[in-house]
């Protein structure tokens, strides 16, 4: 692709091949194609997203533009050329003098990047010293001057800090101020908003791309979010299993895609659900419940009343720390309340786990955020939904093999995979058999704490349309944990917004989501990315009209 303008090429792949090798049980190993026939130019300046679901190769070509390949990946052919020169042909020495003064690389998980041991400060000039940019005040005035442009609060002394006295969204404006003080030519974001919440995510969105304008840095934005890098690149390469599907101006990619794939990612939750009217009665109803954690000291919720009704979908939204998970570990016995009562079909639910019986447990079931540590590694698909089958109906042999070909029958994969591991399995059939493994005990209410905030869009929709078909087939009602106003839009009949503990809005669908509306569901509301080019100066200047006005 001709650069824009004719500016000048700073970043030049060419015909990138990169590859593996695979090692499965009882097989010899074998090399795969991760990324296959790659070749694009990024100018300086320029932002280029790259967008695909996961192993479509985003983060394996973003690291290969400094030369490197984690877990054994290997660079097999191709060219990589910065600055004119093909880095591929660069010794060890000269790629660690590439890495950090010329590319930089922002990572998803900035609470897992940083030091905790040290402070900010001394881990921003870290690369700035090393590489011999600028000396210790030359390097830590930049950092200050960095915070400031990041709207970071307190610039001049936030360094001081460790990371674990700042929040999430501000670590991930630092670790972007770590990248910048270098002053490299090109820096590689890896999904630096995915963790955060949306209220958060737009803050961050908006300091980088203001970043990037100021520094005049070419970027590669990795994302699985469409939405989200259309706020922030001048161009779109569309990603999938290790090839280009398609690549353009990023107005062209989301107004008038070309490829089917592309056409998905940009339809992508489009579920249609209709409200469905509540029963007479609840299954569950939570009354006036307070939590702590500390022995009481710290309150996470307080005065909390939900209801939910039987075949229906109860979503629970708010940002990090508002109490919604708490709220599940209070309904499912983990955490006894201080205060209040939890109610399951009329009748009161111990506090405590412990003291629930078999019945109890049974008909209250959880669906887990990360699929990938909810099951046990070293049993295989039959095993891990077979357990509560054996353990609350006392089924065993070809009766409880049964169940579970049926089970896979529900959930849409098949008995097929039923011997198999959950490291044999993708991230949205690790999910399907979480869900499956809930289902096999019959319940009356899952709690489904953010079972798609870690999947891919198409991936995700996948799933809530089977929470949906299943909701229906089963007439199981769901507490739905989120913090996505979409995946909330997608399933809910009814709206239970969080805010430090308490219940801010709650009612239907349609009432929560219809204004007039308080100032968090209002500043919810408004956070989310929508799939427009220019959503995010308008969200932002929408923010500023309201704060000038208060």
């Amino acid at each position: 692709m001709p650069d824009a303008g004719g500016t000048e090429t700073l970043l030049d792949i060419r015909d990138l091949r990169i590859e593996a090798t695979v090692y499965a049980p009882g097989e010899d190993p074998r090399d795969v194609v991760i990324v296959d026939g790659i070749s694009f130019k990024l100018a300086k300046g320029r932002v280029l997203g790259l967008i695909g679901e996961s192993g479509a190769g985003k983060s394996t070509i973003g690291l290969s533009s400094m030369g490197y390949g984690r877990g054994g990946v290997r660079i097999t052919g191709g060219e990589i050329i910065v600055n004119g020169r093909d880095i591929r042909k660069l010794g060890p020495r000269g790629l660690r003098k590439l890495r950090g003064s010329e590319v930089c690389y922002v990572a998803q998980s900035a609470a897992a990047a940083f030091n905790p041991a040290h402070k900010l400060m001394d881990q921003v000039v870290e690369a700035a010293l090393r590489h011999g940019t600028a000396n210790r005040r030359e390097a830590e005035a930049r950092a200050v001057e960095l915070f400031r442009k990041l709207s970071l609060p307190n610039p001049e002394t936030i360094g001081k800090r460790y990371p674990h006295q700042v929040s999430g969204g501000q670590l991930q404006r630092v670790m972007t101020a770590m990248a910048l003080c270098s002053k490299p030519d090109l820096i590689v974001f890896d999904e630096p908003t995915t963790a955060l919440d949306v209220t958060t995510q737009i803050d961050v969105l908006a300091a980088i791309k203001d970043a990037i304008a100021d520094t005049h840095v070419a970027a590669l934005y990795i994302t699985h979010d469409l939405a989200v890098v259309a706020q922030v690149s001048d161009e779109i390469m569309v990603l999938r299993h290790g090839k280009m599907i398609e690549h353009g101006e990023t107005r062209q990619i989301i107004e008038a895609p070309r490829k089917d794939y592309t056409k998905a990612l940009v339809s992508v939750r489009s579920i249609e659900h209709e409200e469905k009217k509540p029963a007479t009665q609840p299954i569950l109803r939570v009354e006036d419940v307070t939590a702590a954690y500390g022995g009481g000291v710290v309150r996470v919720l307080q005065d909390v009343s939900v209801d939910i009704f039987p075949g229906q979908t109860l979503a629970v939204v708010g940002e990090s720390g508002s109490g919604k998970s708490t709220l599940a570990r209070v309904i499912t016995g983990l955490l006894p309340p201080l205060e209040g009562t939890v109610s399951f079909e009329g009748r009161p639910l111990p506090p405590r786990l412990a003291n629930r019986t078999k019945d109890d447990l049974r008909e209250l079931q959880m669906i887990y955020q990360m699929a990938d540590v909810a099951m046990n590694p070293r049993q295989t698909v039959k095993t891990i939904i077979g357990r509560p089958l054996e353990f609350y109906f006392g089924m065993r042999g070809a009766e409880r093999d049964r169940r579970v070909a049926e089970l896979l029958e529900e959930i849409e994969m098949g008995k097929g995979f039923a011997d198999r591991y959950p490291a044999e399995l993708s991230g949205g059939q690790k999910q399907r058999v979480c869900i499956a493994r809930a289902l096999a005990a019959k319940p009356k209410l899952i709690i489904c704490d953010e079972v798609t905030s870690a999947l891919d869009p198409l991936v995700a929709d996948g799933i809530l349309k089977l929470l949906l078909d299943l909701q229906k087939r089963e007439d199981v009602a769901y507490l739905f944990i989120t913090h996505d106003l979409a995946t909330v839009r997608a399933i809910a009949d009814s709206i239970a917004v969080m805010y430090q503990g308490k219940v801010v809005r709650y009612g239907t669908k349609t009432e929560v989501l219809t204004p007039p509306y308080d100032d968090y569901t209002e500043l919810l509301l408004s956070s989310v990315p929508e799939m427009e080019v220019g959503w995010l100066e308008k969200a932002i200047a929408g923010r500023r009209m309201e704060a000038a006005g208060n």
